[in-house]
């Protein structure tokens, strides 16, 4: 499976990306939204993509994959911060604003991945079950629905709960959810030929008959 090591890699890259550059923040249509946007739902394409090609028990070695590193990128990234600098460095300031996170953002931004990446990949793998392989668009786009879903709900919970008012909390919530999931949408042709290139070079198409949806077992 040439390509499987390729789109894990490409897959942990974007997310931890998309972490890096969410402290941003940007104007798309009047609305701000966290500059992860542009990127974190790519991380969900290619989830599809290695679900619906290698099946639920790969798709979930690479999500814990990237889950480590995230960790670690949290940890470097607040040993790097707190390290002692000389006087002359004039950067810390604004070198701790952009890579210095904040602890409940960090737990929040974890769980929400975690949940949210094994729900798309559960509903995929079910959902070409029942499909039998057939109309791939109504399992990529459903179960980014669920995934996205779940994702959102609870890291914009978990990071701003009873720091902004309920229908502003409601608002943020709306707005990234209907952003990753029309850009799930406006992604579906590309989705299309990455996955018909990986069956084809990789000779593989899983159906997880009898698979146990455990996100903690370490079976591959």
């Amino acid at each position: 499976m040439p390509l499987y090591p390729v789109l894990g890699g490409l897959f942990v890259a974007f997310l931890l990306i998309s972490n890096i550059v969410a402290g941003k923040l940007i104007l798309v249509g009047g609305l701000v939204l966290p500059a992860a946007v542009v990127l974190f739902p790519v991380t969900y394409i290619f989830g599809d993509v290695l679900t619906e090609v290698y099946g639920f028990k790969r798709s979930r070695l690479i999500i814990w994959t990237g889950f480590a590193a995230n960790v670690i990128m949290a940890l470097v990234f607040q040993l790097v911060v707190a390290l002692p600098h000389p006087p002359f460095w004039t950067g810390q300031d604004a070198y701790a604003t952009v890579l210095g996170m904040v602890p409940r953002i960090v737990v929040a931004s974890l769980l929400a991945y975690l949940a949210g990446e094994f729900s798309n990949s559960v509903v995929l793998s079910r959902m070409k079950i029942l499909t039998r392989g057939r109309w791939l668009f109504t399992r990529t786009i459903g179960s980014t629905i669920v995934g996205e879903g779940v994702d959102t709900l609870i890291f914009i919970t978990l990071s701003f709960y009873g720091l902004v008012p309920g229908h502003v909390l409601g608002q943020m919530m709306a707005a990234q959810y209907l952003w990753k999931v029309a850009y799930e949408v406006l992604a579906t042709p590309l989705t299309y030929l990455v996955v018909a290139l990986v069956k084809r070079v990789d000779r593989v198409d899983t159906y997880d008959y009898g698979v146990r949806y455990n996100p903690f077992s370490l079976e591959v």
